[in-house]
């Protein structure tokens, strides 16, 4: 068998992921054509693997050390989808902008306003509010 006919298939599902990745909206359409590229690259590890009859197997350990990786990446790439589905009510990608922090907004910003930091710090006019209301 010639190398090309895996290589020529594997730079096909590769690009059909990369268009996946770039194309979609949907994020888990977005984690199955990241899958979809990582397992072009398995299909070129090991046909290179056979095709320089390798004695350590080196392509195809390393073939088995890429799909435990992307087991546990599609794992926890899927638990932050649903929970981003629970707390959204939908996955599509350009919305998840909407959770980044903008400038100014984390606490460790020099504009932000200094959070207190026990009970006793905190205003006395306030305090002298709350207890005359």
């Amino acid at each position: 068998m010639h190398l090309a006919y895996p290589a020529v298939l594997s730079v096909l599902l590769f690009c059909i992921g990369v268009y996946g990745v770039l194309a979609r909206r949907n994020a888990i359409l977005v984690l199955m054509s990241v899958e979809l590229m990582l397992n072009a690259v398995n299909l070129n590890l090991v046909a290179f693997d056979v095709w320089l009859r390798d004695a350590l197997h080196s392509g195809q350990a390393l073939t088995l050390f890429t799909i435990a990786i992307a087991a546990a990446e599609i794992g926890i790439g899927l638990a932050i989808v649903l929970m981003v589905y629970r707390n959204r009510g939908s996955s599509d990608v350009d919305r998840l902008r909407d959770t980044a922090e903008g400038p100014g907004d984390g606490p460790d910003e020099p504009g932000a306003p200094a959070a207190p930091t026990t009970p006793d710090s905190a205003a006395p006019a306030t305090q002298k509010a709350e207890a005359t209301a």
